[in-house]
């Protein structure tokens, strides 16, 4: 999985290298290489980076889980110890894949539809700069999962993936891709009535991806916290530092 998000952060700088020579008219963004570039070497930087630490990290050792303790984790994330539901692991998995295809039904509008060639690329770059900040930071906390610290044992407590908590993927790409989703069409039509609600919706998703995450014993509270405001910042963010100088009316 990570290998192909390494392929997507690629095809993306390559590809909005190729939009911008082929623009015929002005969207509500341009690029910005002063700001692409950079953006683009942070994330093919960092999702390198995290590919060689993954290689490298070792699995918790049998003593070391023997050693473990509920009372290690500070009381507000200790709830996520004792919850191992797999229905709110499905409905996360669905939550998280849901809204990464869910950008494209912006492409439903014809305004943004015509401006396929600034949008789509920006959207790549989001998505990869989330998946690769999200994977460095797994690799580099290597905090270990809830459920490690369980009596339930669910197979995967000796595995890589247990140490790799902080902070939640499911949680900031969902954010990064519903806040992404507000912020463009908010920027295409300022004064649409549907803002509301799709700020609303941009909000609601992610949050019910970061509590079904807990519940499923996958992360704390301060890994679907820190998911959600980092997604939600990438998600805003990109598109608001590629707007021209205009915006429509």
């Amino acid at each position: 999985m990570k290998k192909y998000i390494l392929l997507i952060i690629a095809f993306a700088i390559g590809f909005e290298a190729f939009s911008q020579d082929s623009l015929k008219r002005q969207s509500v963004y341009k690029y910005r290489l002063g700001l692409d570039i950079p953006i683009g070497l942070i994330t093919l930087g960092t999702g390198a980076t995290s590919l060689i630490l993954r290689k490298k990290k070792l699995p918790l050792s049998f003593t070391e889980l023997s050693n473990l303790k509920p009372t290690d984790i500070n009381k507000f994330d200790r709830y996520a110890i004792y919850q191992h539901s797999k229905a709110s692991a499905i409905a996360s998995d669905v939550f998280q894949y849901t809204a990464m295809v869910s950008p494209a039904l912006l492409f439903i509008d014809k305004d943004i539809r015509k401006d396929w060639n600034t949008v789509l690329p920006i959207w790549m770059e989001t998505f990869a700069m989330t998946s690769a900040l999200t994977m460095f930071t797994k690799e580099l906390a290597k905090r270990n999962r809830p459920y490690v610290y369980s009596d339930y044992d669910n197979g995967n407590k000796s595995s890589k993936d247990a140490r790799s908590s902080f902070w939640s993927g499911h949680t900031s790409i969902t954010a990064a891709s519903t806040y992404f989703m507000a912020m463009v069409y908010a920027d295409y039509h300022p004064h649409s009535r549907w803002k509301p609600l799709m700020w609303t919706g941009a909000a609601i998703l992610p949050a019910l991806t970061g509590i079904t995450r807990v519940k499923a014993g996958k992360h704390y509270w301060t890994d679907v916290i820190t998911g959600y405001a980092v997604g939600a910042l990438v998600g805003t963010l990109t598109p608001f530092l590629h707007r021209r100088e205009f915006r429509r009316k």
